[in-house]
């Protein structure tokens, strides 16, 4: 099967034929002829699989295909979770469109809104943008979605981890509910099913499994360290194997500034992305990772969505992620279009559960390299038992404090109970309110 196949109009296969594709992958194969007589999906694929050529050729198609005279208006409305993702999208669709007379633009907070509202004034046909910068300039009335008739949701299960769901739904009422919707997720927990049921209407479904995603030309390795251990056997790989490219995964934010400052010491150079660098830093560090001037790129898997370099030569997953499929993910980032890789995973004495779900996932077990100076039979005894409770709720809300205050609330001295009873108060309001909108159409 080639694109020609797929009934793309003539200024998208030359686009794609100058571009460099020359036969769509699994997603594009599966999703495209369905997305072309304007079904709805829900898709199940990792970063790197194709699908951003999947969903964007049709919308182009069928914009390409009934062209707007007068004042441009947004016509297609792509939302995603990253400022990265968001930009990496848009260059794909302007790459995609360029032999046709249609409009994209990015949309994302962290920077000046100016440059991004003089955009809108011009017109635009296609808006690439993340909830919360697009909710904020909707209520300056910046935004008009009343013309949207493609909307699309990619990454959808990141964007619920980073608690954009109550934005998703306010932008939903923003949009007609006469369009195609397209809903885009790695994974599949509940309430991206939930979400799909609201916003889909009769949807196709495509699912590129993550045992397929999972490219064979990838050599996995495991090495069993002592968490106190991580950082020193990081700088032993990276000088003894001198990789161009490395992605090193770790679960938070301040472990990336702690492992760049480590290999910094170790004269390594590295840099970090995550939520809380600037937009500007974000930038920086991914233009030098792309063009080879940086060696070591360290990221928490928010902020690793939307680095798209085709030649990562090793992923190495300092921390193992507790949700399987992120593994898949995260090693996925290194053999791009069949090319060989390497991926090695890290575990400690407190992460023998996560490895045990991975090779259950991926239904292999990864094989141990002993071959290490940093090598740990303790941890390797730990296989299977359960992370510690600390670690498993790591990210799923703040502490309580032992006084029995809530540190919000110190200066007033209102009680942890007081200010619960509040709060599940509003719990119960909202959960009235899903209530008495059960019945009511999609958003």
């Amino acid at each position: 099967m080639d694109f020609a196949s797929l009934n793309l109009c003539q200024p998208l296969l030359d686009a794609l034929d100058e571009i460099g594709y020359v036969t769509p992958t699994p997603i594009q194969a599966q999703a495209i002829p369905d997305l072309i007589v304007g079904r709805d999906m829900v898709g199940c694929a990792q970063t790197g699989t194709g699908k951003t050529a999947a969903f964007a050729l049709p919308i182009l198609d069928a914009m390409a295909e009934d062209p707007q005279a007068g004042l441009r208006h947004i016509h297609a409305l792509i939302l995603c979770p990253t400022r990265e993702l968001a930009s990496q999208i848009n260059d794909n669709i302007k790459q995609y469109a360029r032999h046709l007379d249609i409009r994209s633009m990015v949309m994302f907070g962290g920077v000046s809104q100016r440059p991004q509202v003089n955009k809108l004034r011009r017109g635009v046909d296609i808006l690439v943008a993340t909830p919360g910068r697009l909710l904020d300039l909707i209520s300056q009335g910046y935004v008009d979605l009343s013309h949207v008739q493609f909307l699309v949701l990619d990454e959808a299960d990141r964007m619920l981890d980073m608690g954009f769901i109550r934005d998703i739904r306010k932008i939903l009422a923003q949009i007609p509910e006469d369009r195609q919707s397209l809903l885009f997720s790695a994974t599949m927990p509940r309430s991206i099913v939930e979400l799909s049921r609201d916003m889909l209407y009769d949807p196709v479904s495509v699912s590129i499994t993550p045992e397929s995603a999972t490219v064979e030309a990838i050599e996995q390795s495991l090495m069993f360290v002592m968490k106190g251990d991580k950082r020193g056997l990081l700088t032993y790989i990276i000088e003894e194997e001198s990789p161009e490219k490395v992605l090193v995964f770790s679960r938070t934010k301040h472990g990336c500034n702690r492992i760049v400052k480590q290999l910094g010491q170790d004269g390594i150079d590295a840099l970090a992305i995550h939520g809380n660098k600037s937009q500007g830093a974000r930038e920086k560090a991914l233009g030098r990772f792309r063009n080879g001037t940086l060696q070591v790129l360290v990221a928490t898997d928010v902020a690793s969505r939307g680095i798209d370099v085709s030649d990562i030569s090793h992923v190495i997953n300092l921390d193992l992620p507790n949700e399987p499929d992120v593994y898949v993910h995260r090693i996925g980032r290194t053999g791009r279009a069949g090319q060989g890789g390497i991926a090695i995973a890290f575990c400690d004495e407190n992460e023998g559960e996560y490895l045990r779900g991975i090779e259950k996932t991926i239904r292999q077990d990864i094989p141990v390299d002993e071959d290490q100076p940093f090598h740990s039979e303790k941890a390797r005894s730990c296989k299977g038992n359960k992370a510690p409770k600390k670690q498993q709720n790591r990210g799923r809300g703040r502490r309580q404090p032992r006084n029995g205050k809530s540190n919000g609330n110190r200066s007033n001295g209102k009680s942890n109970q007081q200010s619960n009873g509040a709060r599940n108060g509003r719990r119960s309001g909202r959960g009235q309110s899903r209530k008495q909108r059960k019945h009511q159409t999609r958003y």
